[in-house]
């Protein structure tokens, strides 16, 4: 029997067509009081390398940069170039004017969404997306708080209001959907 081309695919597949990243507020400041914050840091930089690998959007959010500092070197070192940097004050992205209109232009169904703080600007920022229609998966291992039990609790609120709770290579592998050819490799590489 032969293969077939595209396979109807569960619906809590990421399709790799129709799927960005956001990466919230992984900035410097952040470093010595996030929980956990160099597997956040690695994940993070494994997703944004593997979207640009994919050739997909990463939209970055930086929250008072002047304040807080820029996005850690781990992730700026490994996102494509020209990739959009958003600043804000809002916790939630959605509702910042530049953000908005990148998340129009993107033109995607789906968002994975990473950083900090989990039960703050990501949790908004991923109800807010919630609520314009968009599927979004939240890699676990790509977000904290200054708590771990901020951390959860942000996580199970996500999940409550119909968020996946994700992995970052779990994204990465759904995306691919094929063990094969320089993408699976160089992703298999990244996540080493």
């Amino acid at each position: 029997m032969a293969a077939v081309a595209h396979p109807e695919r569960h619906s809590s597949l990421l399709r790799r067509d129709e799927t960005g990243l956001i990466i919230v507020d992984v900035q410097e400041a952040f470093r010595p009081v996030i929980d956990d914050f160099e597997t956040v840091a690695r994940n993070c930089s494994i997703l944004a390398a593997g979207f640009a690998i994919l050739g997909r959007p990463v939209i970055v959010s930086e929250q008072y940069p002047k304040g807080l500092g820029s996005t850690i070197v781990e992730i700026s070192e490994v996102v494509a170039e020209g990739t959009p940097i958003v600043e804000k004050m809002r916790f939630s992205a959605c509702g910042v004017e530049a953000f908005d209109a990148l998340l129009t232009a993107a033109n995607c169904r789906s968002w994975v969404v990473a950083g900090v703080e989990t039960h703050v600007c990501v949790n908004q920022t991923v109800l807010d997306l919630r609520s314009r229609g968009y599927g979004v998966h939240v890699a676990s291992d790509a977000v904290s708080s200054r708590t771990a039990a901020n951390r959860e609790a942000g996580l199970r609120k996500m999940a409550a209001h119909g968020a996946e709770v994700s992995s970052a290579e779990t994204v990465l592998f759904e995306m691919l959907e094929v063990a094969g050819g320089d993408a699976f490799k160089a992703i298999s590489k990244l996540v080493r």
